[in-house]
């Protein structure tokens, strides 16, 4: 094993245990959710424990996190963010951030004529969503509100509120997505402040 590769796997205890509470889980909690017992998370977390692939990939996807994210291989000297695009329900989701952990962004391409039985219905999880229009008409279903927003317009709410997003108009719509899993809101500053 090289010298960068054990660093690496030495590093993902820590990770996992900042991951999991920044996320405020517990070992049990996580268990649940992965399958992996909770001795062995916590093995996992102290170092003494060797990371898997088999471990890994479950842990990653709980955490909502790639796995070179979760291993933090080395970084490439080329800043752009080259994430491949997700394809899910029709739609196109384009990563814009590579950081584990903390809000994530995404372009989202939403083709036309999509309903929630669509896509599997208004959806509920921990988080806080940002939203703003690029181009099309968005509908945004949140709880009993059925909105339309346009070009230049954003929404913000809680994603533990049943929600669904899609495009209302004849053509695609293309939305930015600022999502904290952990819930934190998203700050957004409208003008600058006045200088007294």
């Amino acid at each position: 094993m090289t010298d960068d590769l054990g660093e690496a796997l030495t590093s993902v205890g820590p990770r996992l245990r900042a991951l999991r509470q920044r996320g405020e889980a517990t070992l049990a909690q996580l268990s649940a959710t992965t399958g992996i017992s909770v001795s062995t998370l916590s093995r996992l977390e102290a170092g003494q424990r060797k990371p898997t692939l088999e471990l890994l990939l479950p842990l990653a996807k709980a955490h909502g996190v790639t796995l070179d994210e979760l291993v933090e291989t080395p970084p490439s000297e080329d800043p752009r963010v080259q994430a491949e695009p997700i394809h899910r329900h029709g739609r196109t989701y384009v990563p814009l951030t590579r950081s584990a952990g903390g809000p994530q962004a995404y372009k989202v391409v939403m083709p036309p004529g999509q309903t929630p039985e669509d896509t599997g219905g208004l959806k509920t999880h921990e988080g806080y969503e940002w939203l703003y229009v690029l181009s099309g008409r968005l509908r945004l279903v949140i709880g009993e509100h059925d909105l339309v927003l346009g070009p230049g317009e954003a929404a913000e709410f809680d994603t533990r509120l049943p929600h669904w997003l899609g495009s209302a108009g004849k053509g695609a719509t293309e939305v930015l997505s600022l999502f904290g899993p952990q819930g934190e809101r998203m700050h957004v500053r409208a003008k600058p402040r006045s200088k007294d």
